[in-house]
């Protein structure tokens, strides 16, 4: 038997109608066919040579195309030849915009579009998470987003947030004792925020972080005095970057990640 021609026709990629030809051929043991591929199809004119095609070898098209037009010139024209097509999105659009009560935008490759976002995400919180606590510091000049602070200023958790959002982050923790990396100083200082918080505020945060993790909330680490130089500290910093400091005393992480998303946004 000679192997079926099956013209695959999208004004996309073609890839969802290809997954699902080889779907519906896979549950043929062993049955093969040839599947060509036809992206990208824009006017009528591309219609017309895969109709021609399909007619000389006896084809079967399956097509995607999102545009109503589009989508019943094919059905007209392969009818008149008498070649056997199948529409996948066509019923299933025309369904949906009976029950949502509303025209479909009819735009081709919106679907890709929308991977393209959620693998913008994914890669933007494995940034977050590498990034994280100043453990690299090439990220630094390589991140969409740098938060500078001290510790228990929630730098983290907005770091997430904001990877969430498709933003690439780093943050780097201040401490008096240690050099903040160079490359802090090369970022444009639009780039960079700076978390300040209260000293009252941070003691009673690290007193209960200390109490949670079973040690001493006298330790140096809520110190009162050590926060204080602490912030002091910081304030040296983020003066010498020239960054715009945001105090998270009593705003929630959205909260923040809103002013400084607004502030990136409105920089571009």
């Amino acid at each position: 038997m000679v192997k079926p021609i099956i013209y695959v026709v999208s004004d996309s990629v073609g890839e969802t109608a290809e997954l699902v030809v080889k779907a519906a051929i896979s549950q043929f043991n062993g049955k093969d066919a040839e599947i060509k591929r036809f992206p990208y199809v824009e006017d009528f004119r591309h219609i017309d040579e895969v109709l021609s095609l399909a007619k000389i070898n006896k084809g079967i098209i399956v097509y995607t195309l999102v545009k109503p037009e589009m989508r019943h010139y094919i059905k007209e024209q392969s009818a008149k030849d008498l070649i056997y097509t199948i529409d996948i999105i066509g019923p299933l659009l025309d369904k949906l915009e009976d029950l949502y009560d509303k025209k479909p935008l009819c735009e081709p490759g919106l679907v890709r579009k929308l991977d393209e976002q959620y693998f913008k995400k994914v890669e933007a919180i494995e940034f977050a998470v590498k990034y994280d606590d100043g453990r690299d510091p090439r990220g630094i000049l390589r991140a969409d987003i740098v938060l500078i602070g001290v510790s228990r200023t929630s730098k983290t958790p907005l770091s997430q947030y904001l990877a969430h959002k498709r933003f690439k982050v780093a943050n780097v923790p201040l401490v008096p004792e240690v050099d903040p990396p160079e490359e802090l100083f090369q970022v444009p200082a639009e780039k960079c925020f700076g978390l300040k918080i209260s000293p009252e505020k941070l003691n009673h945060i690290r007193k209960e972080r200390l109490i949670s993790l079973g040690l001493n909330d006298q330790a140096s680490y809520a110190n009162i005095d050590r926060i204080k130089q602490e912030i002091d500290y910081f304030d040296q910093i983020a003066s010498k970057i020239g960054c715009k400091v945001i105090d998270v005393t009593n705003k929630a992480v959205e909260e923040t990640a809103n002013i400084i998303m607004n502030q990136i946004r409105g920089a571009e």
